[in-house]
């Protein structure tokens, strides 16, 4: 079985396990084709060999994307598997993964490696760091931890943390991860940036994709801020 799914003519997702503070969380990383055919890897998930051959018969990596400061954990596999490629990393990355090698840092302005290809946000005022991407061809937000959402889980620790926070068959920030926005005015400013923008589908990664009514799941999901 495949593990990319197609959501549209330039965009894939693949998700993958993945466990945080023995929740069962799980991940998702989305690649983004270029004009010219090279691909945008953001969040990338661990590698094996059978992601990497669906992934270079796409067509050659040429960026690889930390978006926060959580999800970093296989930027290295990505590389050192593609070592032409230009890693970039949310800001404070540089300080946590020393043993990587960043090119760049996000910011304000899209980086060369997307920037035709790729609009962003930094959504500052949080201790997530997380730039959000706006694929504008095929109306998609692509994020990570911007919003999760999930209808429930069969794992009990799991859904109960679900029900604590408030999000449990529905999209939504979560109440436990809300102390991690310690500057509302900029959160704020931040989201209406994202929210000028057209999209529909979001992206996420925990969760499952919001397929449609993008701009209103965000506007509910952040209501509390």
């Amino acid at each position: 079985m495949s593990a990319l799914q197609r959501l549209d003519d330039a965009i894939w997702v693949a998700a993958a396990p993945q466990r945080f503070l023995g929740l069962h969380l799980g991940t998702r990383m989305t690649l983004v084709r270029r004009p010219d055919g090279g691909l945008i890897v953001h969040s990338p998930i661990r590698l094996d060999d059978a992601l990497r051959g669906e992934v270079e018969a796409l067509g050659p990596v040429r960026c690889v994307i930390a978006p926060n400061r959580y999800h970093h954990l296989y930027a290295g596999e990505w590389a050192a598997a593609f070592p032409d490629a230009r890693l970039v990393g949310a800001q404070g990355l540089e300080k946590k993964r020393k043993d990587l090698r960043f090119a760049a840092m996000l910011g304000d302005e899209p980086d060369a490696c997307w920037a035709d290809t790729l609009q962003q946000v930094v959504v500052r005022g949080s201790l997530l760091g997380e730039t959000v991407f706006f694929h504008a061809p095929s109306r998609t937000l692509v994020s990570a931890d911007l919003v999760e959402n999930f209808t429930t889980s069969d794992h009990w620790p799991t859904r109960w943390y679900l029900k604590a926070s408030g999000i449990h068959g529905k999209p939504g920030v979560g109440i436990t991860l809300r102390p991690m926005y310690r500057d509302h005015a900029q959160t704020r400013a931040a989201l209406e940036r994202v929210l000028a923008w057209d999209f529909d589908r979001i992206v996420l990664a925990h969760g499952d994709v919001i397929e449609t009514n993008g701009p209103e799941v965000l506007r509910e999901s952040y209501s509390w801020l």
